[in-house]
């Protein structure tokens, strides 16, 4: 039956769920090439889904701080994209359930926000909580992308793939929920891929493909991949275009190859950071970057719009 705790509405409790696993994206914190919150898109696009609960973003949430868009038109106002925190049950390509939690990252009230969804988690006999984002690394987008792992409980997964160092890092939700999970005995893990930090700022495909991949290795369930694989491909070509085209940004990438290359064969467990060998500062290519994510910006525009003309189809 529709319940009502103080942050959330539960709209249709699904029956039939044997352990589920939940995974969780919040915009507002770090996800370089947008990986995460295009997973969340992907998923939501092609699978079947329902609404399970709705969160009270009006109290969660500061409207001036991420102002929603309206649509002014025709002399009055038509549209208000109110934001939505939302969580459903998404089913596989096989129909094995799952749950997905997604939505703006609260701006207030983060222990109420954990403590509702932890909740929901034992409501639900959630096994094993999932969080995904992406991360600017100084790694090349011609070298297979690889998945950070974090765990809140040891065990949890492999170690060859942990994040081992020690690091001071800006609290957000999607952490603190991890944490307070552990500290009440449920399982929750991090996907965190790492993304050229050249293209941190842009939407890149490639990165949210490389989280599914990791999703359903981990987990066991079938998800589509063929569209994202074929973002990701368009994507990597006018990558591949713009960085020919670039002389400078073409010695960084031919940098980061080689870092990349000097370090495969080591051991590179769980490094955020890697060493700078050979490679160019920030300040020294800064404005060729913006440059060039600028151009990589308008192209992607230009085709998109080429696809919407109807005279092409």
């Amino acid at each position: 039956m529709p319940s009502r705790s103080e942050l959330y509405e539960l709209v249709e409790e699904p029956s039939g769920l044997e352990s589920p696993v939940l995974v969780y994206w919040f915009d507002g914190f770090i996800d370089a090439g947008r990986a995460g919150g295009g997973l969340v898109d992907h998923l939501l696009a092609t699978l079947d889904t329902e609404v399970v609960a709705r969160f009270d973003v009006d109290t969660l949430v500061d409207y001036r701080a991420r102002r929603p868009e309206m649509r002014f038109a025709d002399g009055a106002f038509q549209d208000y994209d109110a934001p939505e925190l939302t969580l459903r049950l998404v089913r596989d390509d096989v129909g094995s359930p799952f749950l997905l939690l997604s939505g703006p990252e609260p701006d207030v009230r983060w222990e109420a926000f954990v403590s509702a969804v932890t909740d929901l988690i034992e409501r639900l006999g959630v096994r094993l909580s999932i969080g995904v984002h992406g991360i600017p690394n100084p790694v090349p987008h011609t070298r297979p992308l690889s998945v950070l792992t974090h765990a809140n409980r040891p065990g949890l997964l492999d170690d060859a793939a942990l994040v081992d160092v020690e690091l001071r890092v800006p609290g957000n939700v999607a952490s603190l929920l991890e944490y307070r999970l552990g500290q009440s005995g449920h399982d929750a893990i991090g996907l965190v891929a790492r993304v050229p930090h050249y293209l941190a700022e842009s939407e890149y495909p490639q990165s949210s493909l490389t989280l599914l991949r990791a999703l359903s290795a981990t987990t066991g369930l079938l998800l589509p991949s063929g569209e994202l694989a074929e973002a990701a491909r368009r994507t990597d070509e006018l990558v591949r275009e713009q960085v020919e085209g670039n002389d400078q940004v073409a010695k960084v990438v031919h940098a980061l190859e080689n870092q990349y290359d000097a370090f495969a064969g080591g051991d590179t467990r769980g490094s955020l950071i890697a060493e700078q060998r050979a490679v160019p500062s920030a300040d020294e290519i800064g404005a060729e970057l913006e440059q060039f994510l600028a151009e990589l910006d308008d192209r992607a525009d230009t085709d998109d719009d080429r696809d919407d003309d109807p005279g092409d189809r």
